[in-house]
């Protein structure tokens, strides 16, 4: 989810330089609500994806009314070997998508136009926008992430928040990349000792819900946010926080793209490729781990991630203003 946010400046970039295009964005169907109440985006397509397989019988109904609409141009950002066959099936007259050194043989041929991809050191937003400069798409002068969360469920996004500024959320899909739950204890007494009222919430997997009670054990008195039943209420509530504090997941680039001051914790992912753009967000990286980045948790005795104090993360919040 983190890339399609992600890519929002690219989408923008397009429909600035295209402004009577009609602008359609096929997403996995599980991200389709993080663009849904953008108003400058014509159609999000939901797409059925699971993992290592192709899905056929599901997803080519969706290919076909593809290729029906007549599409001038398509642009695949990520330039696998999925993105490569999808763009070559849409019929799009123009396609284009990054020249990646991996894939199937013939994926260079899904398209009728390819760019070397940036440097693999530059942001992720900037590497989606570099994309775009084959098509003479101008570079803009400030790269936002933007996001909107559905209006309609303000009113209950509210009761669920209710009192609390700050979101703190615990869980990624790596466990490489969380921060021990004991930091997070620390950084709650902290909130608590200066008024500063912080709830805690974590993704929809058992295992990440489990971390919840983890939590609590440490100790009872820390509020949660248990069973969001939906990314769209997710989307609301994050929308309402004054500060969203979380490991680099899919969450923390959601409530930057909704306008939330953020502060990230890095420490196998790196802050200049991922971290929120923008002054109103604050990015602390670890130290140094030798894990390797294919691994889902971290096999070193001092996992980097554990190089971010508590203390580190109070003085950020610091530098937020309270409402």
């Amino acid at each position: 989810m983190g890339d399609v946010v992600i890519a929002t400046p690219a989408l923008k970039a397009i429909h600035n330089h295209f402004p009577h295009c009609e602008l359609h964005v096929l997403v996995p169907q599980e991200a389709a609500p993080l663009l849904t109440h953008l108003d400058w985006i014509h159609k999000v397509w939901h797409f059925p994806r699971v993992r290592g397989k192709a899905q056929l019988k599901a997803s080519w109904p969706i290919i076909k009314a593809l290729r029906e609409e007549g599409f001038d141009r398509c642009v695949d950002f990520v330039g696998n070997d999925r993105g490569a066959l999808i763009s070559r099936l849409t019929g799009a007259k123009e396609r284009l998508g990054p020249l990646v050194p991996k894939g199937f043989f013939g994926r260079k041929l899904c398209y009728t136009q390819t760019i070397e991809e940036a440097d693999l050191n530059r942001h992720e937003a900037i590497r989606d926008l570099h994309i775009l400069s084959a098509w003479g798409v101008p570079f803009p002068q400030s790269p936002q992430i933007e996001l909107k969360a559905d209006p309609a469920l303000e009113k209950e996004a509210q009761e669920k928040l209710g009192n609390h500024s700050i979101i703190g959320h615990l869980a990624t899909s790596q466990p490489k990349k969380e921060w021990p739950l004991s930091y997070w204890a620390d950084l709650y007494a902290r909130c608590e000792t200066n008024k500063k009222s912080i709830v805690f919430t974590s993704g929809p997997s058992p295992r990440e819900q489990s971390l919840l009670d983890d939590l609590q054990s440490i100790n009872p008195n820390i509020p949660v946010l248990r069973d969001i039943p939906s990314l769209d209420l997710f989307m609301a509530i994050a929308a309402k926080a004054q500060c969203f504090i979380s490991p680099d997941t899919g969450p923390l680039h959601i409530a930057a793209g909704l306008g939330t001051p953020t502060i990230s914790l890095f420490g196998p992912t790196a802050t200049a490729r991922w971290a929120p753009l923008g002054e109103q967000h604050q990015a602390l990286q670890g130290g140094l781990c030798p894990c390797s980045g294919h691994q889902h948790t971290c096999t070193y005795k001092e996992p980097c991630i554990q190089k971010i104090s508590p203390e580190a993360v109070w003085e950020c919040l610091q530098h937020l203003t309270f409402a």
